[in-house]
């Protein structure tokens, strides 16, 4: 007997304002993993523009892992930190802004997996 292959559907990003996570017309449920392309260079090195990225929305966040979170009425792609008690949204690269998370609900999953256009860029997170 073979374990039976779970599909994961890919989400398209609107924008980068509104990936539309329940109006892109996927039956992506909030509780089922979503992949997604990184745009922009707010999380290089580690992430590429043009990078796939997998993200459980199941899966709560701890210290460094990477998070797809709500802000500014949008979401926003980076690494989770909490210092002194705060926690704060970060990009990998220097010339973004590190942001407050005021509400641990605008997380809205962990990214598990990277994977670009070559087999050694994939990589697990979890």
């Amino acid at each position: 007997m073979s374990n039976p292959k779970k599909i994961i559907p890919l989400q398209p990003a609107i924008d980068e304002s509104s990936l539309g996570f329940a109006d892109a017309g996927g039956a992506c449920t909030e509780a089922e993993p979503f992949a997604l392309m990184v745009k922009g260079d707010s999380m290089e090195p580690e992430f590429v523009d043009g990078h796939i990225i997998m993200v459980d929305p199941s899966l709560p966040p701890i210290n460094g892992s990477y998070v797809v979170a709500e802000h500014d009425g949008g979401h926003i792609f980076r690494q989770f930190r909490i210092h002194e008690g705060k926690k704060y949204l970060q990009p990998l690269h220097d010339g973004y802004p590190t942001l407050e998370l005021e509400n641990d609900r605008a997380i809205v999953g962990v990214i598990t997996q990277r994977s670009g256009r070559r087999r050694k860029e994939t990589k697990r997170y979890i």
